[in-house]
């Protein structure tokens, strides 16, 4: 693998570590909604990690969405289950960010953070498999 691409994709998983470090410093501070915007960000740049690797570049959310589904999910590389919770993290995103009178609990928030490091440690763990080192 050429070290462009390790780079890379190491860069952008550092990156979803640290929105989910943010996502727990914002949940402690009750901060919900912005929690929940940066445990959805923490999904999206761990697959964007992934992405990486098939050098797949878009810049729009639902290009990232359709091409992990069509080429990991339905390959069976990740159960459908990451699918599931990153299609329900960016609409919980998109209703967080848009909705002006959306409200969400602050346990569905703990749920959804839990989800999110699951998501980045399954991302993390194929990494690995593919030599990028970690």
């Amino acid at each position: 693998m050429q070290p462009e691409i390790i780079k890379l994709s190491l860069s952008r998983l550092q990156k979803a570590k640290s929105d989910y470090d943010a996502s727990l410093i914002l949940f402690h501070e009750d901060l919900l909604l912005q929690a929940l915007n940066r445990a959805y960000y923490a999904i999206f740049h761990s697959v964007k990690a992934l992405l990486a690797l098939d050098s797949f570049e878009t810049k729009k959310h639902s290009g990232v969405i359709a091409y992990f589904n069509e080429h990991y999910v339905k390959t069976g590389i990740f159960d459908k289950e990451l699918s599931k919770i990153f299609m329900g993290a960016e609409n919980k995103r998109n209703l967080s960010d848009y909705d002006d009178f959306f409200e969400i609990t602050k346990e569905d928030v703990k749920i959804q953070i839990d989800r999110t490091i699951l998501f980045i440690n399954k991302i993390e763990e194929f990494l690995n498999t593919k030599g990028v080192i970690l």
